[in-house]
């Protein structure tokens, strides 16, 4: 009974937090209009094991691409220095509070990925950096682009990015050595805040359609919520309809195109968003070929959607891996800050440069393009694109 009492009051503990949490996130304040702004200050936090490189073709194309933004000071790049799993595990934190003061003066961070330690790591099992980024900036929406045009598929995933299944994915119970809990959190603010951003993107884009995926037929309460929020904010959207999937037929037929016709945007909580896009990714030619953005309404923070790859670090490799998926992440951050002309020749150049000419290839092996080739590559083609 002891620990019965114990598992208890710290649940009670957990339901008030997030009760509190609720009221703070209703207040927060509109979106900032980057067209006010004197200038735009974009954080670069490199991140851990490949991040640095990669994270250095992201900087030369911003450079490229943003140099009388920067010449000007309408624009500037801050280095954000700390955010590595050593100082990280120094200071026994995910994201170390002197880092977190650092970001929060930006506007926008390119992050490069970062090292989540697992069980036989030798690091302190800290939680994910980029799960405390998010609970910390709000950044409610985790927005992922799949494009693969010979396919016809052209998705955009807004994937629930703070709730779920992931909230409180630290906070477990160890009741005893027979029982151990976890939790799923949705609120009905949560859901319907990622309901209306996907469907004012599939308004703004043109889009006609927007399919909601869960698992509610089994999860219930939390799952039929996050579908009855979504309902409710289709209402205001008269021309775009709402489709329901399940998410374990979409991940078994997301290739297949009689199950996939006509899907354009997705919406999904936070853990089945996770697996889904993945496997999108994978699709669209693996997880080095896609970006990802995380927004809020004050911050967003723009990243490969790989972690840190370990193994190419540890076979003296990482000088070989591709770079696409955070110049996709920051073709993403172009447009997200106005700068949409930019974003489409960046976006341009990297279709050529991937799937189109594919001049030089790159695949992590050293018989192939290095990281520094293929951005040389990157921004050659730029160059040539002139005005698009």
């Amino acid at each position: 009974m002891k620990n019965v009492d114990a598992a208890k009051e710290k649940f009670g503990k957990l339901i008030f937090s997030e009760l509190e949490r609720i009221e703070d996130i209703k207040e927060q304040q509109e979106f900032i209009d980057f067209k006010k702004l004197d200038r735009i200050i974009i954080g670069i936090a490199p991140g851990d094991g490949i991040g640095p490189i990669i994270i250095k073709q992201a900087r030369r194309v911003l450079n490229l691409l943003l140099k009388d933004a920067i010449r000007s000071g309408k624009v500037e790049l801050r280095e954000i220095e700390g955010l590595t799993i050593e100082n990280r595990s120094a200071k026994m934190q995910s994201v170390p509070d002197d880092v977190l003061a650092e970001i929060k003066k930006c506007h926008v961070i390119l992050k490069g990925p970062s090292t989540t330690p697992r069980a036989t790591d030798p690091w302190p099992n800290l939680r994910s950096a980029n799960a405390t980024l998010r609970k910390e900036l709000d950044l409610f929406a985790n927005v992922r682009p799949v494009c693969i045009p010979e396919k016809g598929i052209d998705w955009t995933f807004y994937r629930e990015n703070i709730e779920g299944a992931y909230i409180w994915g630290n906070k477990g119970i160890h009741v005893n050595d027979d029982l151990d809990i976890d939790f799923v959190v949705e609120t009905s603010f949560g859901s319907e805040r990622i309901a209306r951003a996907a469907f004012e993107f599939a308004k703004n884009n043109g889009k006609t359609n927007v399919t909601v995926v869960t698992k509610a037929n089994i999860v219930k309460l939390t799952d039929g919520n996050f579908i009855s929020a979504c309902k409710k904010v289709s209402k205001d959207y008269p021309g775009i309809t709402l489709e329901e999937r399940f998410v374990d037929a979409t991940a078994a037929k997301l290739a297949d195109p009689e199950f996939n016709q006509g899907l354009q945007v997705f919406v999904l909580p936070n853990l089945y968003g996770d697996i889904i896009t993945d496997i999108a990714a994978e699709l669209q030619g693996g997880l080095g070929t896609a970006g990802s953005a995380n927004i809020g309404t004050r911050y967003a923070v723009f990243e490969a959607i790989h972690g840190s790859a370990p193994f190419l670090m540890s076979h003296n490799r990482g000088e070989y891996a591709d770079p696409s998926s955070i110049l996709r992440a920051t073709a993403m951050l172009l447009s997200y800050i106005g700068y949409k002309k930019q974003s489409e020749k960046l976006t341009k150049a990297l279709n050529i440069c991937g799937i189109e000419e594919r001049k030089i290839v790159i695949t992590s092996l050293r018989k192939d393009a290095s990281t520094e080739e293929y951005g040389d590559y990157v921004i050659e083609t730029i160059e040539k694109l002139g005005d698009i």
